[in-house]
């Protein structure tokens, strides 16, 4: 009897350990876009439906976008509409564009978000979004405000001290591995991201082992990967077009009418199509679907554009990304 019993729980247990497993290792997917800027192109709204029907199509766990997104006006209403097509849960990051017209505190109220950086638990998995939209100038650390950041380039895309020290905390509090998104890249575009590396690294240390593995941005327009001491950084393309700062011909790319309503296209080399991504996480690690597209002609090497702007690629794609977890 003793030993049926002994059998009787050993199985019950295997079986309970066999499920939990099971459920630690359900991935966790979601949808990441950047830089929509749907307002200011022809096709934005359809720009949109594409990301939206992608991730309802993808049944992922939730959507994020990285900023520079839509306006609290009239005109971005329908836009609203098509975003909130996706019925789960969504997730915003504060751009500079975001603040062109509005304070923080207006486009966080606007959209709902939890604050200006926050962070939620999915699965196995710990997520933080953070803030670098604030300028530093004479010792001060100046939120973005209503435009307010068109000054030199060595005064913006700061990380203010207040977040940092909610950074580290908020690593701290957490066993799950970390995966981070901002709108400027905490390796090449935030002037302060070192100061950030060595927030993550440190936790890294002490945590004994890769917990934060990776960090999502978009802002620069531009496709790559860099890994730094352990970390990736995955730079997430814009959903629509690349900003050249020069003429771009558009006057061969769209009709006048068309230029003349949308103004910055002047100097935007356009997509055929959208760009995002669909990241799956699991506990051997991260992948990303990317997408690709072409450039709406006369195409960067037509018009005498190099292969890179500055240290950014010009290249019309999200690459696919795989990180492996070592430990």
């Amino acid at each position: 009897m003793k030993t049926k019993l002994f059998y009787g729980i050993f199985i019950v247990l295997s079986m309970w350990g066999l499920y939990s497993c099971k459920q630690a290792e359900k991935p966790i997917k979601f949808a990441i876009v950047s830089d929509l800027h749907a307002p200011d192109l022809p096709d934005g709204r359809e720009r949109m439906q594409a990301v939206v029907d992608a991730a309802n199509a993808e049944n992922v766990d939730f959507l994020i976008q990285l900023g520079d997104f839509i306006r609290l006006d009239s005109v971005s209403q329908p836009l609203q509409k098509v975003w909130d097509q996706y019925k789960g849960e969504k997730y915003h990051v504060l751009g500079n564009h975001d603040l062109d017209k509005y304070s923080k505190e207006e486009f966080v109220a606007g959209f709902g978000m939890p604050g200006r950086y926050y962070s939620f638990d999915k699965g196995d998995f710990h997520f933080i979004v953070l803030d670098g939209n604030n300028l530093f100038d004479e010792g001060k650390y100046i939120p973005y405000n209503k435009a307010n950041y068109y000054v030199d380039s060595r005064k913006r895309a700061f990380m203010d001290p207040e977040q940092m020290e909610w950074l580290k905390k908020d690593l701290a509090s957490t066993t799950k591995r970390c995966i981070l998104f901002s709108h400027q890249s905490i390796d090449r575009a935030m002037n302060n991201g070192y100061d950030v590396r060595d927030i993550l690294e440190a936790e890294n240390k002490r945590a004994g082992f890769t917990k934060v593995v990776a960090a999502f941005s978009g802002h620069n327009h531009s496709n790559y990967t860099d890994v730094i001491n352990g970390i990736t950084y995955v730079q997430i393309n814009s959903a629509s077009y690349v900003w050249a700062d020069c003429e771009t011909q558009t006057e061969k790319r769209y009709p006048a009418e068309i230029n003349d309503k949308y103004s910055l296209l002047k100097y935007s080399l356009t997509f055929d199509k959208p760009l995002y991504g669909i990241v799956t996480l699991d506990h051997n690690g991260l992948s990303m679907k990317g997408t690709e597209a072409k450039f709406l002609p006369p195409t960067p090497s037509e018009i005498g554009l190099p292969e890179k702007l500055g240290s950014f690629p010009l290249v019309s794609f999200i690459k696919d990304v795989f990180v492996d977890f070592k430990d």
